[in-house]
């Protein structure tokens, strides 16, 4: 058996190269950006005012003057106006061109208008209310980074920058594979002795959180119908996820019929729970992950292993795990890596873990009031105290 994190890196040594493709950027939401994207132009393209009011020159204000005649209205998208005498001022709206000789905005909300003069009646700043030319982005400036997963505010910035198609990463062909005889589809009515799938339907939902388009597939506890199966899908998918068949079973069949077709096994078996019996193996062209079939298994170890290796593949994959605090003592005593449902809580700030009370690793049930887990790392320790920083796996 191997760690957990030796397992991770494993994986993560390897990976598919994407392709890209191009797609219109209304299209590109949640998909990975496969190019970086660099400002056309200053952002703003010019000193935008950001407040409804007056533009003045902010000198004459500083000398004493507090009523200014109005010299004329420049509205938003009309042409830059110019300040014709320091002693008038411009109505201006927010969106518009700052205008010539001017250099702070008064908001209407701090003058009052009589007359087709304006008074001032509060103190001002040089500059107030300006959005300057090139504050937030200069020419040429990167403006979003290859590898980024793309949302609304992404395809609105590509829009801004002019941006009418976006090389995204072509997602790799990933059929999820399940296993075993007491499987039937769930449209059907089980007998006794059966359940209906569930497992690939869930790796299927986590896959799409990166957008993964998946196909499903069934295969009988049989070596030979495994084995010629196992072909056909390789040769069509570049990852295979496999849930079932790879522990200790007279009819776990899975690791013998992928070796069979010349998969190399990179590892079997993880010192963690639940997930233990998971494998990981490759050929030159795809990526092989056999999951166990008890359904928290497969569950977390699409989250712990298949996931990040997805994301180092789109380029997207995050460096550090996110950190909760342990909301009480916890004993385990296996020298294992143990994965524990927990639900979340906000406790003065701090983000609190309570564990979930289940049935084991079969209790699917339970994943539906849980928040995530959490890792209780292998230690010759079997207490967990309470206040105790871990690793947090959100669901």
């Amino acid at each position: 058996m191997i760690s957990v994190e030796k397992a991770l890196a494993l994986i993560l040594e390897n990976s598919i190269s994407l392709r890209k493709i191009s797609v219109p950027f209304e299209d590109a939401l949640g998909r990975i950006l496969a190019e970086d994207l660099f400002a056309d132009r200053d952002f703003p393209p010019y000193d935008r005012v950001t407040m409804d009011g007056i533009a003045i020159d902010f000198q004459v204000f500083e000398n004493g003057q507090r009523t200014f005649k109005i010299q004329e209205m420049q509205g938003a998208g009309d042409l830059q106006s110019t300040l014709h005498t320091s002693q008038n001022c411009i109505e201006i709206m927010t969106g518009g061109v700052l205008p010539k000789n001017t250099s702070a905005v008064v908001r209407y909300e701090d003058l009052k208008i009589v007359d087709g003069f304006a008074t001032i009646n509060s103190e001002i700043q040089k500059g107030q209310n300006v959005h300057h030319q090139g504050q937030d982005k200069k020419a040429g400036e990167l403006v979003l980074q290859r590898g980024t997963k793309l949302d609304a505010s992404h395809l609105a910035l590509a829009a801004t920058i002019g941006k009418q198609t976006l090389d995204v990463f072509e997602l790799p062909n990933v059929a999820i594979v399940s296993s075993g005889d007491e499987l039937v589809e769930i449209t059907e009515i089980p007998l006794p002795h059966q359940i209906r799938k569930s497992n690939v339907y869930a790796v299927g939902a986590l896959l799409k959180k990166l957008n993964v388009s998946v196909s499903y597939f069934h295969i009988a506890d049989d070596l030979e119908n495994s084995i010629l199966k196992i072909a056909e899908l390789l040769k069509n998918f570049e990852v295979l996820i496999f849930s079932g068949g790879v522990s200790m079973g007279k009819k776990d069949f899975i690791p013998e019929a992928l070796k069979a077709n010349n998969v190399e096994t990179i590892f079997h078996k993880i010192a963690q729970k639940p997930g233990k019996p998971m494998w990981f193996g490759k050929t030159a062209k795809n990526m092989v992950f056999a999951l166990p079939g008890n359904p928290v298994s497969t569950y977390l170890c699409t989250i712990l292993y298949v996931l990040p290796f997805l994301e180092k593949c789109l380029g997207s994959l995050k460096k550090d795990f996110e950190k909760v605090i342990l909301g009480e003592d916890i004993q385990f005593k296996p020298q294992l890596s143990y994965f524990l449902q927990v639900k979340i809580e906000n406790v003065a700030g701090t983000l609190m873990a309570f564990p979930l009370k289940h049935n084991g690793s079969g209790d699917f049930i339970s994943l539906s009031d849980a928040d995530g887990f959490v890792e209780l790392p292998n230690s010759e320790d079997i207490l967990f105290k309470k206040g105790q920083i871990v690793n947090f796996f959100a669901i």
